[in-house]
């Protein structure tokens, strides 16, 4: 999840690390806030693989700083990952979330719509957080409110991001208005 978010900021816009670190944090912060000690490791491992390139710029008023930019492998591997996301990226919120952050970069409607239809086929399976045996308990049937209040919240996001796939999915299998206009 952390490297997606480094190549993603990073083909928007070449950053320095403290940049960087702040646009994660953003995106991902309410869950685990991005430390140094595994921001920067994470880079220079990126940088050693090709995907990253690090230039020296004179500061505005401090010491020099180092901007990261995208190279061609790593604007590949970001396409890579955002086609082909693992099942995690695909099953956890958190890790689905910095997915569809960029996914906006994944060229074509249908390479887009192949990853939404994933997560609606996870989203479509039967689940529940609490189990009476193999059968999953919905919330009406249990007398904590505690959990109670864990499946309502989940069945409404679960519902509400039901809604947009499906509203998504119908809009990315229209054309799109680029294409309408090319065919006038």
């Amino acid at each position: 999840m952390l490297e997606l978010a480094i190549l993603g900021f990073l083909h928007e816009a070449p950053l320095h690390g403290y940049e960087l670190r702040k646009r994660i944090a953003a995106l991902t912060g309410h869950v685990k806030p991005v430390a140094e000690s595994t921001l920067y490791p994470a880079i220079k491992r990126m940088e050693k693989a090709g995907w990253l390139r690090r230039e020296t710029q004179p500061g505005a008023v401090a010491a020099p700083r180092h901007v990261l930019t995208l190279t061609p492998e790593g604007h590949d591997e970001l396409l890579r990952r955002l086609a082909e996301p693992a099942d995690l990226d695909i099953s956890d919120e958190n890790r689905w979330f910095t997915v569809l952050a960029f996914l906006r970069h994944l060229p074509g409607r249908g390479a887009q719509a192949a990853v939404l239809r994933r997560r609606l086929a996870f989203l479509e399976q039967p689940s529940s957080f609490f189990y009476d045996g193999d059968r999953a308990l919905r919330a009406e049937e249990l007398d904590d409110p505690f959990r109670q209040g864990i499946l309502t919240i989940a069945r409404a996001t679960s519902e509400a991001e039901l809604g947009w796939l499906h509203t998504t999915l119908d809009a990315l299998g229209k054309p799109s208005r680029t294409a309408r206009a090319a065919k006038l």
